[in-house]
């Protein structure tokens, strides 16, 4: 079976290197606003403590190989706090390396936001609009040189990856770092460049999960970006300049053919009882989060799955899309995955490999399903805009391929991408569009499974 299609219960651990990866907790220049990057002056508050142990209690039961973090001063006391919470020894100590070090800002550094704002105007829309053009130029020795602080942060998180994942094969390993650097740790494992260093965001103690097949350049999944709930914030707070729309996107809970890995696809299985347990739990997680529009798959695992959370939300109409049904597998549909070897080995192989290439006999090829998906996804997006300062909440519960197919489209991945993103049962992603429509959705959080039991995901594998 193919590595990630796979639940987190990995199926062969020694080709597996599993990061654990923590952005530090809030500091004195977060509270006061300002752009910390290299500088160290910088120190986590209380609130900041607390909410590193907070981590270091979610990942309690996890076994860490290696522990590493940025040198400065508020990543390396997050780092310190999470392991001493954890009660874990890693054999080698907490292993301090600059290739985490927060993004160089240089003359930006220690002063607030609204200053950067007033004083390098041309500078600061390009670090929100166009982050790898973004250039701020360094006085050295032997004069002013031009510097990209950006496109040179992906450098350094390309070299962290390319140094730490080959001593750890089937290990487990703690990094805890920064904003920024995070952003770009994650962006450039699935492929992304500096253009794309907004894709994702980081919170303060926000976790993420990534699973790697190897080193740098081989296959890789977002197991999930950016948890918040152990700090009691099930997903991350709008920010405070936001004044486009926000969607929540849900895969349907478990059934009975995901339970068997059998290829559902277009036949319409319903929720098995685990199923309507999950759905119950994604309910609950999202009970106080204000909706205002919900939108699903028309098939009954889906469908049943909205209703569920909608129970918590009275007042929200369910409208269904068949542009959100799951990607029809043809002929391989109702049949268990060494069924489809015995028949389809080249196929099946293919669709494991390069899922892009893939047409199913008598079904769909993934651009077909990507094309409906995307059209789908941005109607919906388009059609819940408001006008003002409120910020519209939309539901939209799919499918394993559809929800992953979404991802790619706005991660800025292309279908060759597909198998980047874990899509558990039950699971929530949260994904912010800016007023301007012209601005690059951000990924806010990723296949958030807490509200299912424990930081990784446990759901079970299934097929699409």
């Amino acid at each position: 079976m193919h590595l990630f299609r796979c639940s987190s219960n990995l199926e062969d651990k020694a080709l597996t290197t599993r990061v654990i990866l923590v952005r530090h907790g809030i500091s004195s220049y977060n509270v006061q606003k300002r752009v910390q990057g290299h500088c160290d002056e910088s120190t986590l508050t209380e609130e900041g403590r607390d909410a590193a142990r907070s981590v270091g209690s979610a990942l309690q039961g996890l076994a860490f190989d290696a522990a590493y973090s940025s040198p400065l001063k508020r990543a390396r006391e997050t780092a310190e706090l999470i392991l001493s919470t954890t009660n874990i020894t890693v054999s080698q100590g907490l292993t301090l390396t600059d290739n985490l070090k927060e993004i160089n800002l240089a003359s930006w550094e220690g002063l607030t936001f609204d200053e950067v704002k007033a004083q390098y105007p041309a500078e600061y829309q390009a670090w929100r609009d166009r982050p790898h053009e973004l250039q701020i130029d360094l006085t050295t020795p032997e004069g002013t040189v031009p510097f990209f602080p950006v496109v040179e942060l992906f450098e350094q998180a390309k070299q962290f990856w390319r140094e730490t994942l080959p001593k750890h094969p089937g290990q487990t390993i703690l990094v805890v770092a920064h904003s920024g650097i995070n952003r770009a740790l994650i962006c450039s494992a699935v492929g992304l460049g500096a253009d794309r260093h907004h894709a994702f965001y980081q919170s303060n103690c926000g976790i993420s999960v990534l699973n790697f097949s190897g080193e740098l350049g081989q296959p890789v999944q977002l197991e999930s970006v950016n948890l918040t709930s152990h700090m009691g914030l099930p997903i991350p707070r709008l920010k405070s300049d936001q004044r486009g729309v926000r969607l929540l996107l849900v895969r349907h809970g478990e059934t009975e053919w995901n339970r068997q890995k059998k290829f559902q696809g277009q036949i319409d299985v319903p929720l098995n009882d685990q199923g309507r347990v999950q759905s119950g739990q994604a309910a609950a997680f999202l009970r106080d989060i204000p909706i205002d529009r919900a939108v699903s798959s028309p098939m009954l695992r889906p469908k049943e799955t909205a209703e569920i959370i909608l129970e918590k939300h009275p007042n929200i109409k369910l409208e269904l899309d068949d542009r959100l049904c799951e990607i029809g597998h043809g002929l391989w549909e109702g049949k268990l995955e060494e069924e489809i070897r015995a028949l389809y080995p080249v196929e099946l192989e293919q669709w494991q490999r390069s899922p892009e290439t893939v047409q199913m006999p008598e079904g769909e090829n993934l651009q077909q399903v990507w094309d409906r998906a995307i059209a789908a996804w941005n109607d919906i997006v388009q059609t819940s805009r408001t006008e003002g300062d409120r910020v519209p909440t939309v539901l939209v519960v799919a499918h394993d391929a559809i929800n992953k197919a979404i991802l790619c489209y706005v991660a800025g991945l292309g279908p060759e991408s597909f198998w980047s993103f874990k899509q558990g049962n039950g699971a929530v992603t949260v994904i912010d569009y800016a007023a301007d429509p012209e601005t690059p959705p951000m990924i806010q959080a990723l296949n958030i499974t807490t509200h299912l039991g424990g930081v990784l995901d446990r759901t079970a594998a299934g097929a699409l």
